[in-house]
């Protein structure tokens, strides 16, 4: 392999693996400082038990998403240098705000909160888990504005061979970067809400600390189905902008080849890149892409073949990863309802509690699928229309990229296990005694 697929098969698997780790970061924050203000406000021990086991889960997975997000920001400079130097004024810029202005507070606050259960007052150590909760997601936003930048590249200027900033205004209120932000967030409530309503369900299964795991259960349910719901009306209003601004993603993701109006959606079918068609198409909702895409049942829907085959992306990686991510949305919201229904029985739904405790990677595996569709679906540009990500990469030779790449998988792999470990025991054993 080359250098450039090899930089990408690293910056992948450092990405994914990474953002196994954000997504209950921002949602379990929130959640354990709801749990913190009702013991503030009742003075009931139980959420405070409830809001130091989920705690401690909290910092075991922080710990890990700091670590690998650090190796992750080296690739800027030893894997992608010409992309750094490029938009590095931009780019740049963003990362530094969010290091400063956010995940610093959020370190700091962190700190306090774990050190100071017995030193400050249940309300100001509620505060101190709201500031944690306000940080990790303010971090969000800096880091999903950088992206947004790559997906729809505003505020700039080309001078002297690179991309400098003009309007700090226009990269900020990126519309893309708000609404992947929406969206990143929500599925974030629904990782939490998943992660909360297993290990909730697999102990309400042994009947142990039913109270706790019952009171975290059913916050779980009512949170993690609104959630589901923005995910779903939230991703409808984010395919608009992909089918205006990124036509060729949508027409990847739809495995969508011929331009045309009224266009069907396809229930069924097997993309066939190299003839530039389908090997299997069938079951056509009349109309129902152009309604999605862009709400017009008469709209027209570009397809691939009026693009220049060099500036499409990965046909069949995006279309599956589509289809991964979109039946996973729909089967959360059924499995959180069902929950709600039940909420004040849930001991007598045994198989129902086993279906969460399996049902846990669902929202990862929803998320991951959804950054599959829109890295590889940007390809082949790192920048949108600006920079193509063959002319991004390092000038470094593919063993140095090769070696890299084998060392960073074995030391995620390391991580992985030990986070796993932290991760289950905590989980497997429960809230300290009262």
């Amino acid at each position: 392999m080359d250098v450039l697929m090899l930089s990408r098969l690293q910056f992948a698997a450092a990405t994914m693996f990474h953002f196994l780790f954000v997504p209950l970061t921002l949602g379990l924050s929130v959640l354990i400082a709801c749990m913190e203000t009702a013991y503030a406000r009742t003075g009931n021990v139980v959420y405070k038990r409830m809001a130091k086991f989920w705690g401690k889960l909290f910092l075991i997975n922080f710990t890990l998403g700091v670590v690998t997000g650090i190796t992750l920001e080296f690739q800027f400079g030893t894997n992608w240098s010409r992309y750094s130097a490029y938009v590095g004024d931009i780019f740049g810029s963003l990362l530094a705000i969010e290091a400063t202005a956010a995940f610093f507070l959020e370190s700091t606050f962190i700190g306090v909160w774990h050190f100071g259960w017995e030193k400050l007052s249940p309300k100001a150590h509620a505060v101190t888990a709201w500031l944690v909760a306000f940080a990790s997601n303010l971090s969000a936003v800096w880091i999903l504005i950088a992206n947004g930048f790559m997906q729809n590249p505003l505020g700039f200027e080309l001078r002297n061979g690179r991309a400098e900033l003009t309007d700090f205004i226009a990269v900020i209120t990126n519309p893309w970067a708000w609404n992947e932000f929406v969206h990143v967030v929500a599925g974030a409530f629904c990782v939490a809400t998943f992660f909360i309503a297993g290990i909730s369900a697999w102990h309400l299964l042994r009947k142990q600390n039913e109270e706790l795991f019952a009171k975290s259960m059913r916050l779980a349910l009512t949170v993690g189905f609104l959630a589901t719901v923005v995910v779903a009306v939230q991703g409808h209003l984010h395919g608009n902008l992909v089918a205006k601004l990124q036509p060729a993603k949508l027409a990847a993701m739809e495995s969508h080849w011929e331009t045309m109006p009224n266009a069907p959606m396809y229930l069924l079918q097997i993309p066939d890149e190299k003839q530039e068609g389908n090997l299997v198409q069938a079951m056509p909702v009349p109309s129902l892409l152009s309604i999605l895409a862009f709400n017009d049942p008469d709209a027209v829907v570009k397809g691939l073949k009026d693009f220049p085959a060099a500036d499409r992306p990965p046909v069949g990686i995006t279309f599956l990863a589509f289809r991964i991510m979109v039946g996973i949305g729909t089967l959360m919201p059924l499995l959180m309802l069902f929950g709600l229904w039940k909420r004040g029985n849930l001991a007598s739904c045994p198989t129902y509690l086993k279906a969460m405790v399996w049902a846990m990677p669902l929202p990862y595996l929803g998320m991951e699928a959804g950054w599959v569709v829109a890295e590889v679906g940007r390809q082949p540009w790192i920048v949108f229309g600006l920079m193509r990500t063959s002319d991004a990469v390092s000038p470094i030779t593919a063993a140095q990229a090769g070696s890299s790449l084998v060392a960073l998988v074995l030391l995620y792999t390391l991580l992985g296990a030990a986070g796993a470990y932290l991760m289950v025991t905590a989980a497997r054993k429960g809230p300290q005694d009262a």
